[in-house]
């Protein structure tokens, strides 16, 4: 256990939280400029390597790097707050799909074909398909971080459970993070190994994360189905066991529409958001039952 604790320190204490976001800023900012510097280079034809790809036609692409290191440090912040917050985790989850399209925007944002024709243009369209669908999102995380903020008291008695539960969210939490830097070397790796200094077959930036995060939403099935079986061991509360078995279903949704593009990506992730909402709200009024019944 002191190995552990040494690791928790490591990993999740406020002053790791701090260093690595800091870290990961300067890292974003220096990704910023060094994708502006090779759009401008290929704008000048110093260089081709990048001419055919649409991430290096317009200075508004280079916004895709930076978010790209926002995203890595969301990874980061949704396995920090595991052991602290079931419902945190899950809205961090919901966070990582909606910056996911915040910058596919800022792709294809700089790709737009403006014309009278804007829907009958497949690009345009989905842009404005996701541009809806990012509002949306933000107001129903809003609304699920409120239904999250209200939580019941533990009681006394199941103190010493409530502990030993937190100490196993700690350990997976634990785990998770060599897990997750792994599958991103090892997708870099694979990205990296698979590049052709031919300028028409240079494989899009997009492409590596959403291999990440294909493979990382197929982990966090796995995460929750773990924290679901293990809930076990300390309630048998049928609302408490409906949340958890609710937020597997609505993670296996945001997997799902890695899977497929278009509208149906969008629509499968309002999807798991709205039904991830609907769960927690529900529980929410199952407790609050249950609360004003014991005090009767």
């Amino acid at each position: 256990m002191n190995l552990l604790h040494k690791l928790e320190v490591f990993f999740f204490s406020d002053h790791s939280k701090k260093r690595i976001e800091k870290i990961i800023l300067y890292i974003a900012l220096i990704g910023f400029f060094i994708h502006l510097l090779l759009i401008f280079l290929t704008k000048e034809n110093v260089i081709n390597l990048f001419s055919t790809s649409g991430l290096f036609k317009n200075p508004i692409s280079a916004i895709y790097t930076p978010f790209s290191f926002i995203l890595i440090y969301e990874v980061y912040l949704l396995i920090y707050y595991l052991p602290r917050s079931f419902t945190t985790y899950i809205t961090k989850q919901y966070e990582i799909i909606t910056l996911i399209i915040i910058r596919k925007l800022f792709k294809d944002l700089a790709n737009l074909k403006l014309s009278s024709e804007w829907f009958h243009i497949k690009g345009d369209l989905q842009f404005t398909y996701d541009l809806m669908a990012s509002i949306i999102l933000f107001y129903l995380i809003y609304l699920f971080v409120k239904q999250g903020s209200k939580r019941t008291k533990v009681l006394s008695g199941n103190k010493s459970q409530f502990d030993r539960f937190i100490r196993r969210k700690k350990i997976i939490a634990i785990f998770l993070v060599p897990i997750f830097i792994s599958m991103a070397i090892i997708t870099l790796f694979n990205w990296l190994s698979g590049l052709s200094f031919n300028a028409n077959n240079f494989p899009g930036f997009d492409t590596i994360n959403n291999l990440f995060f294909d493979e990382f939403f197929t982990v966090l099935i796995l995460v929750d189905v773990v924290l679901l079986l293990i809930s076990f061991f300390y309630t048998d509360q049928f609302n408490k066991i409906m949340r958890n078995s609710g937020f597997v279903v609505s993670t296996i949704l945001i997997r799902i529409s890695f899977g497929v593009q278009g509208l149906i990506s969008t629509v499968l992730i309002l999807v798991a958001v709205i039904f991830g909402l609907a769960i927690i709200t529900i529980h929410n009024k199952f407790e609050e039952n249950t609360n004003s019944k014991n005090l009767n």
